[in-house]
């Protein structure tokens, strides 16, 4: 079999997130945030783990361009801290967090790499959570605030943005079932969240354009390949609804100013706070769509009788049982990706995509020869890039791909159990070492092909 290529000036990258890699929690003036108050307290995450240190990124950011630039990476997907830059998530900035990544994005131009931030995963200033959090609606115009600030301050040299990370992962975890930080369990605030998150998702992209007017605006929307459980018209009805819930419920207000037709008894308007003038506050004509994914979901129906918040649809693990498992428990099912960019491409008139997360756990570490030899992280993404490649020739206008992540770091609730880095780190030292799978990555983006 020939190579199969990709398009010129394809961006392969890698992605992380400030609390995931950074440490310096408290340093050079940097604010709490929901998931420092979260990993501090006992119980929450496991074995007692915390980002305080991380891999320490914060001081040894230029090691990590140096493994992008040796893979010959294109794009690196970071994230900032908002309470880095604003520690009580309002008013002026704190001048040297912003210098952190002004800094680290010279460091990336001057490497030849794109950068390419979020302004939010998922690090909300504790300051703000106390006045409510995302339930609250004011939070909307902060959060707008704090994106022209960034705007403003490094607009000048970074021209490619992502506003959010997974905005259903967030309000869901978060404010529903309360196994993220800040760990609130309230059906109601969680619908409210995802409605304030909405609202500000509209008033930061118009802030954005207007400090900036050459931005490229988009947002990371995790989604996964809905099938029904069986061939039943009510499972095939419960899997459409889950598509809708779980892939467009923030995707569709921004690009058409409404939300999709997810719950069978109709819009929860009341509960969620919808107020007049909303519906053309929420839409972002963004620029492009970025999608992480990871896996496929199976739907089963439920009787509605939850109540007007009910989907009447439930989903049935992470992923079949068809293929191979993840040390995270998650199915490989490369279809799923190609699925959703079609699925994306068909239904929004052929956006510009990015993917900006996909990869897996592993735990593979170093050999007595120091060497990380990852089999399965390599399998994971020979398959899934297939599946792009796939997509691309049927249409799909996929412009990047970032594995996730570039190093093994805290994966939220899980602390440090799961590794997903294409560069293994010791936690106790920092020391880094490139996989092996991070080696055959780099020989893929060097080419623009994925090798026969």
């Amino acid at each position: 079999m020939a190579a199969l290529a990709f398009p010129k000036g394809f961006h392969w990258g890698a992605a992380t997130a400030s609390y995931q890699i950074e440490g310096a929690w408290q340093a050079d003036g940097k604010g709490e945030s929901i998931w420092d108050r979260f990993s501090h307290t006992p119980g929450r995450v496991k074995h007692g783990h915390t980002g305080d240190i991380a891999c320490d990124s914060y001081h040894h950011f230029r090691e990590d361009v140096a493994l992008l630039r040796e893979m010959g990476l294109t794009s690196y997907r970071f994230s900032l801290s908002w309470p880095r830059i604003q520690p009580n998530g309002r008013g002026a900035p704190n001048e040297t967090g912003l210098d952190y990544y002004a800094r680290l994005i010279d460091c990336l131009l001057d490497a030849g790499i794109r950068p390419f931030p979020t302004l939010y995963h998922w690090d909300l200033p504790q300051a703000l959570e106390d006045a409510g959090g995302w339930p609250n609606r004011d939070l909307a115009g902060r959060f707008a605030e704090y994106a022209e600030v960034v705007v403003r301050a490094l607009g000048d040299r970074c021209k490619s943005w992502m506003i959010f990370n997974e905005p259903n992962i967030f309000t869901t975890m978060g404010y529903l079932i309360g196994i993220h930080a800040p760990g609130r369990r309230e059906p109601e605030n969680f619908l409210r969240a995802t409605h304030t998150v909405n609202l500000a998702h509209g008033d930061a992209f118009r802030a954005m354009r207007s400090a900036q007017r050459d931005l490229v605006i988009g947002s990371a929307f995790n989604m996964t390949a809905c099938e029904p459980a069986t061939d039943s018209q009510q499972d095939i009805a419960a899997a459409e609804r889950w598509h809708r819930f779980m892939n467009e419920w923030f995707l569709q207000p921004s690009l058409r100013g409404t939300y999709p037709e997810a719950y069978p008894s109709g819009l929860p308007r009341d509960a969620m706070g919808v107020k007049d003038g909303d519906f053309e506050r929420i839409q972002a004509p963004l620029d492009f769509v970025g999608i992480n994914l990871y896996t496929r979901t199976i739907v089963q129906a439920m009787p509605a009788d939850g109540g007007p918040l009910s989907l009447g649809a439930l989903p049935v693990g992470i992923g079949g049982d068809a293929g191979p498992k993840t040390d995270f428990g998650w199915e490989v099912w490369p279809n799923a990706l190609h699925d959703i960019l079609l699925r994306i491409t068909l239904d929004y008139d052929r956006p510009v995509i990015e993917i900006t997360e996909n990869g897996c756990s592993y735990a593979d570490g170093p050999d007595a020869q120091g060497v990380v030899r990852d089999t399965r992280r390599t399998d994971f993404y020979r398959g899934y890039l297939e599946a792009v490649h796939r997509a691309i020739q049927a249409g799909a206008d996929v412009r990047g791909y970032h594995a996730w992540s570039l190093l093994d770091n805290f994966e939220w609730a899980e602390g440090f159990e799961q590794r997903f880095g294409i560069v293994w780190v010791d936690f106790a030292t920092g020391k880094r070492i490139l996989k092996e799978s991070g080696r055959w990555y780099g020989n893929v983006a060097r080419h623009n092909a994925l090798p026969a």
